[in-house]
């Protein structure tokens, strides 16, 4: 179906036009058959695309001819012309579109597990700046499994092996029933985790099983009181069901730091309200800022009490960073207290989110890249890094994109984009209108049921499998045992046209204790950021200090 047409059947209906249309013409045919004893041509073509139709709508292979049957044929057709009008006509002005397109087809090769092997070399331009690759041994390893697994929690009373890939927080309500149910069937299936997002945990995410990191974030949903306050007891009901393995604080998210939301009330349905605990019907709102805490040293007061009332399950939080003092506030407390998150999940302001401020998605929030060092650096300058783990999202798709993580100091990536293109996202940039072609960002029933949840999670667990064996290969072309054992030192960037460098080269590396030793007055501060904000940061205050 081409991206034009499908925004425009989101205020026109349009996709059952010439199916319906059909239907008249038989019965036009057949009154003129009778009538005249001729129209027998018309009314077999009627019929074949009647018939079609028909067809379409039963079947489960593809989400779009559900619900486009007859019209959606056209996207596939369009599939087999050349490149350049297959690409105008089937992403059209996205502006997303070329980021995707090659990810995305990776995605679908790798979700239908077909194979993602390419003639005639690289697509990219290996001279152009800003080219990265992964250098190669000439004694590459043999690794036995592709299952690459990291320990949260080595101190908790119930530790998490996580995968290193995971299902980044998508809530059920952004996602339709359909979708929560093939992501965490998919992630059973593979064991690896999948993170229910803000919306909490829905009758959908238990219904296969698969592991859960449930997401708390400024509303509380499913663990708050009838004024929206934090509840302990509601908390302790959801927190110790085995198939949560994780707590992940929400502070922020890449797409609309510091922003908030609100799902309308019209959209609040009886099952989107049983599960964030909300009134049927009325605005659901979630505030930008957390009525729990308001300090630093509060926030890891929060982190230790969810931990022992979850008995003893990994606790952490979730952040894109902004101004750099109220990070090192957060670090400061560590030290204050001596309390610790289990893990830190970074998140990039180049992630993505079904509706956010044109600003905000393009102008707000420290990308990926930038944040993740910040993070990693300070961790390890105060000795605390081998403590904490670090996860990561924001436009993580392939196996190179993991290892490019995983050398920036991630131990762990998170996904959202990929899955959603392995549920058969098209990218037709309608999720804010409730009409999603493919059935994943909808809570119509007719549009949900184009989303075959069997088929889906196959190709939601088929994904993370192949990925991991992508992983697999480029941890033993480089002559490793382990992602872990990725460092900087193994990426290297092409800077102009005559130079490369590593990328250990490139980013700044602050070494173990060093922010420890330059607040004593021992040794000098590693780089200007630490100059200047680690100094007016604070752990009794989000604040920095006058001066």
């Amino acid at each position: 179906m081409p991206a034009w047409l499908i925004r425009l059947d989101a205020y026109f209906p349009i996709r059952y036009l010439i199916w319906l249309a059909s239907v008249v013409g038989c019965v036009l045919a057949a009154a003129a058959w009778v009538v005249t004893d001729s129209g027998g041509w018309p009314l077999l073509a009627c019929l074949f695309v009647v018939g079609l139709g028909v067809r379409d709508s039963l079947q489960s292979r593809h989400a779009i001819l559900r619900n486009y049957p007859v019209i959606g044929h056209i996207r596939f057709l369009l599939e087999f012309i050349r490149p350049e009008i297959r690409q105008y006509f089937i992403e059209s002005d996205n502006e997303a579109a070329p980021f995707s397109r090659q990810q995305r087809s990776l995605v679908y090769q790798r979700a239908k597990d077909e194979p993602d092997k390419r003639p005639f070399g690289t697509q990219l331009d290996v001279q152009a700046a800003g080219y990265e690759w992964i250098n190669h041994s000439i004694a590459p390893t043999q690794l036995k499994t592709h299952d690459f697994r990291i320990t949260i929690g080595e101190h908790c009373a119930q530790p998490y092996r996580a995968s290193v890939f995971n299902i980044s927080g998508m809530s059920f309500g952004a996602l339709s029933p359909n979708a929560i149910l093939a992501l965490n069937d998919g992630a059973k299936r593979g064991n690896f985790a999948h993170d229910t997002g803000e919306g909490s945990i829905s009758r959908y995410h238990r219904a296969h099983g698969g592991d859960l990191i449930w997401q708390i974030a400024s509303g509380y949903f499913g663990c708050r009181d009838d004024n929206g306050r934090f509840s302990e007891a509601k908390f302790v009901e959801q927190a110790r069901d085995p198939q949560v393995r994780m707590i992940e604080i929400k502070l922020s998210q890449g797409a609309k730091p510091g922003h908030g939301g609100m799902l309308p009330g019209a959209k609040v349905t009886l099952e989107i309200a049983s599960a964030r605990g909300v009134p049927v019907g009325r605005d659901c709102i979630s505030p930008s800022t957390h009525s729990e805490f308001s300090t630093p040293i509060g926030l890891l007061q929060f982190v230790a009490r969810l931990r022992e009332l979850s008995g003893g399950k990994p606790v952490g939080f979730k952040l894109c960073i902004g101004h750099p003092w109220e990070w090192f506030g957060i670090a400061k407390a560590m030290i204050a207290t001596g309390i610790t998150p289990d893990f830190i999940v970074v998140d990039g302001a180049e992630g993505g989110t079904g509706a956010a401020p044109a600003e905000f998605t393009d102008h707000m929030g420290s990308p990926l890249q930038d944040g993740l060092s910040l993070v990693h650096n300070t961790l390890v300058g105060l000795n605390l890094r081998e403590r904490i783990k670090i996860g990561c999202a924001g436009k993580v798709i392939s196996a190179f994109d993991l290892v490019r993580m995983i050398a920036l100091g991630a131990d762990w990536c998170n996904a959202a984009r990929g899955f959603m293109f392995a549920l058969g996202c098209i990218q037709a940039q309608s999720c804010h209108t409730g009409k999603c072609p493919t059935g994943v960002t909808t809570q119509d029933p007719l549009r949900q049921r184009a989303l075959v949840v069997p088929d889906k999670a196959e190709r939601v667990f088929r994904y993370h499998q192949n990925t991991m064996k992508a992983l697999q290969e480029l941890v033993q072309a480089a002559g490793l045992q382990h992602p872990c054992e990725i460092t900087a030192s193994h990426i290297v960037r092409r800077v102009s046209d005559h130079q490369v460098k590593l990328l250990a080269n490139l980013l700044p590396l602050v070494q173990p204790g060093a922010l420890l030793a330059a607040e004593r007055g021992e040794a000098l501060w590693p780089f200007e950021v630490y100059r200047l904000y680690w100094p007016v940061a604070r752990a009794d205050s989000f604040s920095a200090a006058p001066g």
